[in-house]
């Protein structure tokens, strides 16, 4: 039997990167998948049609994470495809970089709205919805710990995600749900390569003792693990998937 055999999913963020990843390996584990995008209708499309091509089961809605009537929504499809909820990954993010001193208040009210707002609604539907036993990720950055020029405000709304993980943990252990944080480092996204140029691309490489950047596919392969049956003893940590980046 796969180890995510009659478990329901909910990803934000799975037409791309990493949420796509996550997605698609869920499926293969056998859990049935919903997932948010808010723009690419046709990527999301892709990814449903890819999980069913391969005899899983995805469905895909249209989200605004910083909307919480659409938080709300997206956990009522999911619920409703996958008969219940058991697993939650929240991956949907905001990134937007720049000096402090360039930052203006529409882009700190913008990130804020979708990391964190965003991310907290839906640990708040979690915390109501889940089953008994279920399974939490949240998705943050070695850039919390990482720090460098331009990032302060995707690493601010990042950090706030680890706090909340943190809580939850103790806040819905009782009931055996575990809450766990993810921080992929340097991963070969669209967001990483529009942000970073080649030369930047090249530095992260040699920051890794693998001597690259990482793959989407391997991220997901972490969370995974959290989300099966082996990661039931694991909670309230930060994994720092980043090959070896801190």
């Amino acid at each position: 039997m796969t180890p995510l055999a009659k478990k329901s999913a909910l990803v934000t963020g799975g037409s791309r990167g990493i949420g796509r990843a996550v997605v698609e390996r869920f499926a293969r584990d056998g859990a049935a998948v919903t997932f948010s995008y808010l723009r690419d209708d046709d990527a999301a499309a892709e990814v449903v049609r890819s999980v069913r091509e391969g005899g899983g089961s995805a469905w895909s809605l249209k989200s605004d994470q910083a909307d919480t009537g659409d938080v709300g929504r997206l956990y009522d499809a999911a619920a409703s495809n996958g008969g219940g909820l058991d697993i939650v990954v929240n991956n949907a993010a905001l990134a937007l970089g720049g000096l402090l001193a360039d930052t203006t208040d529409e882009e700190f009210d913008s990130v804020m709205a979708a990391n964190v707002k965003g991310t907290f609604a839906s640990l708040r539907e979690a915390a109501r919805r889940l089953r008994d036993g279920g399974r939490i990720i949240n998705v943050s950055t070695v850039n919390t710990v990482l720090h460098g020029p331009g990032i302060g405000l995707y690493a601010a709304s990042k950090g706030a995600i680890e706090q909340f993980t943190v809580v939850a943990a103790h806040e819905l252990g009782p009931r055996g749900i575990t809450v766990n944080t993810v921080s992929p480092g340097a991963t070969d996204t669209d967001m990483l390569r529009s942000l970073n140029s080649p030369e930047e691309l090249d530095a992260m490489a040699t920051m890794s003792p693998l001597c690259r950047i990482g793959l989407p596919e391997e991220v997901a392969a972490v969370i995974a693990f959290l989300a099966g049956p082996d990661g039931g003893w694991m909670t309230g940590q930060n994994l720092r998937a980043g090959g070896g980046i801190r």
